[in-house]
């Protein structure tokens, strides 16, 4: 068994040895997105593996590691390593545990403090947590993330922002039900394993694997019916989680809609951004900049590709960052950057001005930057776009399922009153359109 050691400040550390020996587990957020990164992990010699459990109990865990004044996000997400390290899976002398840092303002760069406090109150001083950030924060002997595993991730995120994209934009119209996930299910473990060997991220060979993936989800057949769109935003975990929203996505799919969800590429120009942003106002070193911006670029060739290869296939492609940043200017300070955000606000009005009109914005009851740039910039908005349908849906432990997904419903009978007219407006053009080329002939 590896020795235990520590640094000066007292805090556990990820030693060489434990590479060697210990199972890290990470908390699930994207299905896809996340068992492709897991991969990336697994090729650079960590043995990972994916936490997808839910149910009651793991907001329970959470509650009762974590006070129930905290974050949404974090109580699920601690609940959810300490159910596992309780659950008799796995040997809790020989496992590790991974989540992410921002660095910034927003309280999920806390979650590992609040982490180590509840590992301490449930008796796992002795498992060590690992910070996956890209501030230098929290440093373990053990990990680090280099520059050809940046660059793997950043491949691993442009498929899984391709695949979750297309299939959005499928599912709902296919004819054979079930085409459509099982493209996921088979895509999300070829790139896995193609992965966990050290291939499948060079640029030629991401051109290639994303043109086949869109081509393949091309050929599924569909049949184009008027359907409710709906845009999914807010707080990034409640946004994409299953866990944290109620299965949000699908309980949409089952009153009929199409969902669209923000790839998570505009995120992280937004937290790359940010960076620049600040060394511009506040100073920093000539340095640090060049590395950051040369990563911006990097990131922005990355998602150009994401564009091009859905755009090609005939699909709805992402709207571009840059176009993103300036909806919002005049509407927002770009200052206002905790959490997600002015790029909440964005993506709103992006999702409206590309015909997703409908908004659930979801956010963990009391975040701050969620009620300021989500709830606090709604009535701006549509002033913008009187089209907007907003609704926003707070989550946290007391929160009752069927009262979130009945304010949901009152947003969608408004969403099909005026998907109604348009259908209505469309047949009465008709025979008007038949007259005409009567005449002409």
């Amino acid at each position: 068994m590896a020795e235990l050691k520590y640094d000066k400040t007292g805090r556990l550390l990820f030693t060489k040895e434990m590479k060697e020996e210990y199972t890290i587990l990470i908390p699930m957020m994207m299905p896809t997105h996340f068992n492709i990164m897991k991969s990336v992990l697994v090729h650079n010699g960590y043995k990972m593996e994916l936490l997808d459990t839910d149910g009651p109990e793991i907001a329970q865990t959470g509650l009762k590691y974590v006070h129930n004044d905290t974050c949404y996000p974090a109580i699920l997400v601690i609940g959810q390593l300490i159910h596992a390290l309780e659950s008799g899976k796995y040997d809790v002398h020989k496992t590790a545990l991974m989540i992410t840092q921002t660095g910034g303002g927003c309280r999920a760069s806390n979650y590992i403090h609040l982490l180590r406090k509840a590992l301490h109150k449930a008796g796992f001083d002795y498992v060590p947590i690992i910070s996956l950030n890209l501030s230098g924060l929290e440093k373990n002997p053990g990990f680090s993330l280099t520059l050809p595993m940046i660059r793997e991730l950043a491949a691993a995120l442009v498929y899984g922002d391709v695949i979750m994209n297309v299939c959005n934009q499928t599912r709902p119209y296919e004819v054979n039900k079930g085409e459509s996930d099982a493209l996921v299910a088979k895509w999300t473990k070829q790139i896995s394993e193609e992965f966990a060997a050290g291939e499948g991220y060079k640029t030629k060979e991401i051109e290639q694997r994303l043109n086949r993936i869109c081509r393949e989800f091309s050929q599924i057949k569909v049949k184009k019916v008027p359907k409710i769109k709906v845009g999914v935003v807010g707080e990034i975990y409640v946004k994409y989680a299953r866990l944290g929203n109620n299965d949000l996505e699908r309980f949409l799919a089952q009153q009929g809609c199409e969902v669209c969800l923000p790839g998570l590429m505009g995120f992280v120009l937004f937290k790359v951004d940010n960076r620049l942003e600040d060394i511009k106002l506040y100073g920093g070193s000539k340095a640090k900049y060049t590395v950051i911006n040369a990563l911006m670029k990097f990131l922005t060739k990355m998602e150009k590709m994401i564009i091009d290869c859905t755009k090609e296939a005939g699909f709805m492609p992402p709207t571009p960052y840059t176009h993103t940043k300036k909806l919002v200017k005049g509407v927002i300070g770009y200052g206002s950057k905790m959490g997600e955000g002015w790029l909440l606000t964005a993506e709103m009005l992006e999702l409206a001005e590309s015909g997703f009109e409908n908004i659930v914005c979801a956010q963990p009851f009391g975040c701050l930057p969620n009620h300021i740039n989500g709830k606090g910039a709604i009535r701006r908005i549509k002033s913008i776009n009187p089209k907007a349908n907003i609704v926003t849906i707070d989550y946290d432990p007391g929160a009752p399922k069927v009262n979130q997904e009945n304010r949901i419903k009152l947003m969608l009978a408004v969403a099909q009153e005026e998907l109604d007219k348009k259908v209505s407006g469309a047949e009465k053009q008709k025979p008007a359109k038949n007259k005409a080329k009567t005449k002409n002939k």
